[in-house]
């Protein structure tokens, strides 16, 4: 199949590329590299560097897409306080941008949509872009048929993760700390809980989505099904932590209901966050 990833030069776009080469695809990823790096570049797909803010002919690139997995977006809730024109134009223009090419192709949309919308659109900036790009896709299914499915993610982590800079997670963050030998920096009382998922099983959450048929299939959730709270994940870790003050607009707790994606698409996360972090902390993850 012919297939389109933008975002692909980042975390969850390079390793959903690393399994659609593996399984014979023709790739291309469009990327702007605002977090995404050449560092994630894997042979056999076409990088183009370009911002899906733009106004641009899509069909440079792939003319007949069978899928477009749409992943890029500025993907923090902490930065969109910062700069939410940013955040906003990336999610909301960049989604419409990418649903108008497609308007008049046969191909299905996979949204990379976001749990943070559960704890409701006002909490944050990058929220609200989530909120909109989601009605955006639901918008365009409904009016002009084009067969989108969201789906939302929960706190991913693993293998191409970011351990640096303003948009890395607390996995990341954690894991940078314990191989510099630094205190684990929690947020808040850390007791905030998350619902921590492997990057291969959000992956395969993605593939299963676009394999469905069911075009009445709109938002797919894809969690591990189980949460730690921040300081249970410290533990994992056996460091010294630092509590640092809390930040604005995040959930206290996220929690995915995997239920109707195992009925419906047969989603069977299989990889612990303990796991992870033992290999983490044994060396084999480098």
């Amino acid at each position: 199949m012919n297939i389109l990833v933008t975002g692909g030069a980042g975390f969850v776009g390079t390793n959903l590329i690393k399994r659609l080469l593996k399984d014979g695809h023709n790739i291309v990823s469009l990327d702007n590299y605002s977090t995404g790096t050449e560092d994630n570049h894997q042979e056999g797909c076409k990088y183009v560097d370009a911002d899906i803010r733009d106004v641009i002919d899509f069909d440079y690139f792939m003319e007949k897409p069978d899928v477009v997995y749409h992943l890029a977006a500025l993907a923090r809730i902490q930065p969109s306080f910062i700069n939410p024109a940013n955040t906003l134009e990336t999610g909301i223009l960049g989604t419409m941008n990418i649903l108008e090419w497609v308007r008049e192709k046969d191909c299905k949309v996979i949204f990379a949509g976001s749990s943070s919308v559960h704890s409701g659109k006002m909490k944050n900036p990058y929220t609200f872009s989530k909120v909109v790009a989601d009605d955006l896709c639901l918008l365009y299914k409904k009016h002009f048929g084009i067969d989108t499915k969201i789906c939302r993610f929960y706190n991913v982590y693993g293998p191409h993760q970011l351990t640096e800079g303003k948009y890395c997670t607390v996995v990341g963050i954690f894991e940078r700390q314990y191989k510099t030998n630094e205190p684990l920096t929690i947020t808040g009382d850390g007791f905030q809980r998350r619902d921590f998922t492997h990057i291969d099983d959000i992956v395969e959450g993605l593939i299963l989505t676009s394999q469905s048929e069911d075009f009445n299939l709109d938002t797919i959730e894809l969690g591990r099904g189980h949460n730690h709270s921040i300081n249970e994940l410290a533990a994992m870790f056996d460091k010294e932590t630092e509590y640092i003050e809390a930040r604005p607009g995040e959930a206290r707790e996220t929690l995915c209901d995997i239920s109707v994606a195992n009925k419906s698409i047969g989603y069977e996360p299989k990889v612990n966050i303990e796991d992870y972090v033992k290999e983490v902390i044994s060396g084999d993850i480098e």
